[in-house]
């Protein structure tokens, strides 16, 4: 099974981790800009639990803006980040042969945010239309929501505006499903750094990165490895950077490493669920009850 399982922080509400130039552009998983497809066809990319309630909440603020006078489109996820799809090691090794670290998928995704829709239409906008705009799809101000996440940060967003009024038609209980997502996203941050940081896990890169050594590359962790490759201004030609990744992918497994790292993935999601039991079950059952009202407003959209 790829790491991709096991890695990427929850999805967090579209639009509401954007910062407010980009507030017209939802947002991913990672909290990055979205890929700027139309939504008819998202509509088609819809299959997962998870997908449907992603579209069925972007729908929603999409029609919501148009009440409001603005335009908006519906946006689908990006997922070509290496550093979510895989956070220990990169272990997929049809994924590393085609992509490497993804850097090939970020490019792609950076040209067609230049071209994103919303963000040609809100650089359109007059300066008043803008904060309008913003106001709209954000609320007018972060307040009527919040919560203070196992890190201690406290968190606040307005419980009012067009992301606000779809995540209440689908979830009912905004603050419950606010405070859910955000802790135990929070949680899932937490759980990545908690098995890097596990002496299991740092033992296992010991044979990986003799392994590595056999290949030709001189690294001590995978993370070494993907920096490497993926330095901002620095990137290497995709060729070297398949052949880095795809030799991470072989030593992953050969080694061990890819192992123990699911193996540490999930008795720390279950620790960290089980001390926060509350968020855990409430995200659980929020999203479960909210997809036969997703399936009733794509089937309206489409």
């Amino acid at each position: 099974m790829g790491m991709s399982g096991i890695g990427p922080i929850g999805r967090r509400p579209a639009v509401l981790v954007c910062a407010a130039a980009l507030a017209l552009t939802a947002c991913s998983a990672s909290g990055g800009s979205a890929t700027g497809r139309p939504a008819g066809h998202v509509r088609q990319a819809s299959g997962t639990a998870e997908q449907t309630l992603r579209l069925a909440e972007q729908l929603l603020i999409k029609s919501c803006m148009e009440k409001r006078g603005y335009r908006y489109w519906a946006e689908t996820e990006d997922g070509g980040n290496s550093s979510h799809r895989f956070p220990y090691v990169v272990d997929d090794l049809a994924w590393a042969t085609a992509h490497g670290y993804g850097n090939d998928l970020h490019r792609e995704r950076q040209k067609e945010i230049e071209h994103d829709p919303n963000q040609r239409y809100f650089r359109s906008l007059p300066a008043d239309r803008r904060t309008g705009a913003l106001s709209a799809v954000n609320g007018p101000r972060p307040r009527g929501l919040s919560v203070r996440l196992p890190t201690g940060q406290l968190v606040t967003h307005s419980d009012q505006g067009c992301t606000a009024e779809a995540e209440r038609a689908l979830y009912r209980d905004l603050p419950a499903w606010f405070r859910a997502t955000r802790v135990t996203d929070s949680l899932a941050g937490l759980r990545v750094g908690l098995v890097l940081d596990d002496k299991r896990y740092r033992s296992a890169t010991g044979p990986w990165s003799r392994c590595m050594r056999g290949k030709g590359y001189t690294y001590g962790s995978p993370a070494e490895a993907r920096a490497a490759a993926t330095a901002p201004g620095n990137e290497w030609p995709h060729g070297e950077e398949v052949r880095l990744a795809t030799a991470e992918a072989s030593c992953a497994r050969s080694s061990g490493l890819a192992a123990v790292a699911r193996t540490l993935d999930a008795e720390y999601r279950s620790r960290l669920a089980r001390s926060r039991p509350r968020e855990t079950a409430d995200r659980a059952r929020l999203a479960r009850e909210a997809l036969p009202r997703a399936r009733a407003v794509i089937a309206r959209a489409g």
